[in-house]
């Protein structure tokens, strides 16, 4: 069964700042987690119940959730591994992961 891939505004305003390879190439890696495809690993510490996307020095940040006919891949949060982590975890400490997820 195929996922429903959804990105977030944060997530396309990253894809849309990047050159157009990188663009192509990482647009590419988000539609294939529809088929749990990719680089992919679960997270871990306080970010335990997400999941990253690696392509090349970009990192996405998911989630992932089911529904009895529909599984879904909520990508929320991208930015360059050197900030990525960082960012998330000030993001969870402040409470502001549920609200970036559902924008």
């Amino acid at each position: 069964m195929t996922a429903r891939v959804v990105i977030t505004p944060q997530v396309r305003h990253f894809l849309q700042s990047l050159a157009p390879q990188p663009r192509r190439k990482l647009w590419r890696a988000i539609k294939s987690l529809a088929h749990d495809q990719g680089d992919i690993k679960q997270l871990d510490g306080k970010l335990a119940r997400y999941w990253r996307l690696r392509v090349d020095q970009m990192r996405v940040i998911f989630d992932r959730s089911a529904a009895p006919r529909e599984r879904r891949v909520v990508c929320f949060f991208a930015n360059y591994r050197a900030t990525v982590y960082a960012i998330l975890e000030q993001l969870l400490a402040s409470g502001l992961i549920e609200e970036l997820k559902r924008n």
